[in-house]
């Protein structure tokens, strides 16, 4: 694999590089600011390098691709949402990471649907060792650890990614009920349960986690039998 495709987290410093009037905390900040103002697709790193007021060369002394930057981006919303100091209780920590992760993905929308490389910055290994701890401490071991903890994490990021890119209207819910209904002989049970109708995201992820949360309390207890 070349260098320059690896994460910046992968990647040797190259030396002799000149010190410059930037940070890797400034060019964060601010490209986390311009993806919250603009669509994803609009991120260039002129833009980018306009918002520090300086030119393209000097952000390249730190960073060498756009995907470098959405690596940081990415990262700096896992750092901040820390992880809660651990409880008595390990679901309830579990509920608290994801409720407040996904907090952190819907205010910031392009988060949940960006990552292009697998994440091992700073701010996701530290939220990713909490997680792993917490089940670890329930009584998972080995690969139900790895297992458990990728399925609470698709469960909050599907859920954030969802409510962040389906963009029906109230209107176009109605309508797409309707429709459902006019073919409920092929769709009844969508057409019963009104399954266009419903935008209760928060009470869906809750009750998903709760899901999930009570198959794994099974699972653990029946390890340690």
């Amino acid at each position: 694999m070349a260098e320059r495709s690896r994460s910046l987290w992968l990647r040797t410093t190259s030396a002799g590089r000149p010190d410059p009037p930037l940070t890797v905390e400034r060019i964060t900040a601010a490209a986390v600011e311009l993806l919250d103002e603009d669509d994803v697709g609009q991120l260039t790193m002129r833009r980018l390098a306009d918002r520090l007021g300086v030119g393209t060369t000097t952000l390249y002394w730190h960073v060498d691709t756009k995907e470098d930057v959405i690596d940081l981006a990415v990262d700096a919303v896992f750092a901040a949402t820390p992880p809660p100091p651990p409880g008595d209780d390990w679901r309830a920590d579990v509920t608290t990471l994801l409720t407040e992760r996904r907090a952190a993905l819907l205010r910031h929308p392009w988060s949940a649907v960006m990552r292009r490389r697998p994440a091992v910055g700073p701010g996701f290994l530290s939220w990713m060792e909490f997680l792993q701890a917490t089940l670890t401490r329930a009584g998972f071991t080995s690969r139900d650890v790895t297992a458990a903890s990728w399925v609470l994490y698709s469960h909050v990021q599907g859920s954030a990614a969802s409510q962040a890119t389906l963009r029906w209207s109230a209107a176009e819910r109605r309508e797409g009920q309707l429709m459902l209904e006019r073919y409920s002989a092929s769709y009844p049970t969508l057409a019963a349960q009104r399954h266009l109708l419903d935008d209760d995201w928060d009470t869906n992820f809750a009750l998903g986690l709760a899901y999930v949360l009570d198959g794994l309390t099974a699972r653990a207890a029946a390890g340690a039998t």
